[in-house]
């Protein structure tokens, strides 16, 4: 059986993915959240004509010639604007944010003048008119947030101003996680002989929770048909089911037959890439299934690869599942084999602005620490030629 090239892989596992429902949380509830509909404004902003500075309200036509002096007829603060209107030979005492007195159609920067308590005195001329007309941010009505905009602080601060106290957003896609094997102990435990710990199962929520779904832990099952199948049906209600370790073809790797049993529709197990070779992916009734090796490093990279995608889906998201760009070689590279590889590598910016990788001189898919060193994976396409130093490179940054 030949192997499936990544990017099929990509496409079949996303294919037919639609958004999730959308939900109502409130404004305080949704950093991180993707936006379902359009978002309008509810209201003008500003308001009114406001000063941009603390001075006074005039009218150019009395500061045409200086010096100039001005009867003071009262003040306006944000928040208590002054009711009257500016007259011929008038000013009013005006502070940043206040509106704009009728009548007036400058701001007269308070260091440009003199005041005593009942004159203000304008000395040099004024350079701009120091307003903000009413609507210069945004008008009642317009379109400011599009959806499938994940929102962060300069979004929830926009949509605060545009007067929205909750917001429209996607439902977080569910992913329950189900590792497997006999070995495999819980993170804590005292091990006895030949056991490991279940590391994989945190970096997966936790990359699942920073992509925008909800990770959900069905705990370790055991190498029966039974243990698994149990198991599996607890995180029955989720979007997607990951399960870590017994994907490949050995006599304990269980996990296929054991939710085909569940009705699991098989899509495809082996894929072109490395790390990563035993991938599992199939359907089991509305739930999407990914089967993801038992190596952790192998496991987090597919999941980088395969399973963002599938929760962008999921969330309506208009941004690429995971930003690419190029590198420079800092060295060498090998010619590449007929898989797509995947190498874990740190960065530097050079003197010239171009970002530098350097490939880890270890790349089993075991070693953890090392991949905690990398900040960036190498992406090396199938038989792809050697490379000198100096060559481009696609990466991947491996921004948490």
């Amino acid at each position: 059986m030949a192997l499936l090239p990544v990017a099929e892989a990509v496409a079949r596992v996303t294919q037919g993915l639609d958004p999730l429902e959308a939900e109502r949380i409130p404004l305080d509830q949704a950093r991180g959240r993707v936006l379902a509909v359009d978002l309008a404004a509810g209201l003008t902003q500003p308001p009114f004509d406001a000063s941009a500075m603390d001075g006074y309200a005039v009218r150019a036509d009395d500061i045409a010639t200086l010096p100039a002096t001005l009867r003071l007829i009262g003040e306006s603060l944000a928040g208590r604007g002054f009711v009257g209107e500016v007259g011929p030979g008038e000013a009013v005492r005006i502070f940043t944010g206040a509106p704009v007195p009728k009548g007036a159609d400058t701001i007269v920067i308070q260091e440009n003048t003199e005041v005593t308590p009942s004159v203000v005195t304008v000395k040099e001329a004024a350079t701009q008119r120091h307003i903000r007309p009413r609507g210069q941010d945004f008008a009642e009505g317009e379109v400011l947030l599009r959806a499938g905009l994940r929102l962060g602080p300069r979004e929830l601060m926009l949509a605060a101003a545009m007067n929205h106290a909750k917001l429209p957003v996607r439902r977080k896609p569910k992913v329950a996680i189900l590792a497997t094997g006999d070995e495999v102990v819980p993170p804590g435990t005292d091990l006895e002989a030949d056991q490991v710990v279940s590391s994989v199962p945190s970096g997966l929520a936790a990359l699942i929770e920073a992509q925008g779904g909800e990770p959900m832990s069905l705990g370790i099952a055991k190498d029966t048909l039974e243990s698994l199948i149990t198991l599996a049906r607890t995180g029955s209600a989720s979007d997607i089911l990951v399960t870590i370790g017994g994907a490949s073809v050995g006599e304990r790797d269980l996990v296929s037959a054991a939710l085909r049993s569940e009705g699991l529709e098989l899509d495809f197990w082996r894929i072109a890439m490395r790390p990563g070779k035993p991938l599992l992916y199939g359907r089991m009734g509305h739930q999407r299934v990914l089967g993801v090796p038992g190596n952790p490093v192998s496991a987090l990279i597919c999941g980088l690869v395969f399973l963002v995608p599938m929760l962008h889906r999921l969330l309506g998201l208009r941004e690429e599942a995971r930003g690419r760009s190029e590198a420079v070689l800092s060295q060498d590279l090998d010619a590449n084999g007929p898989r797509e590889h995947y190498m874990r590598a740190v960065s530097a910016w050079g003197s010239g602005g171009d970002r530098v990788v350097t490939p880890l001189s270890c790349q089993d898919s075991a070693l953890m620490a090392e991949f905690v060193r990398a900040d960036c994976l190498i992406v090396r396409p199938p038989d792809a030629p050697a490379l000198a130093r100096g060559g481009l490179v696609t990466i991947i940054p491996l921004d948490d």
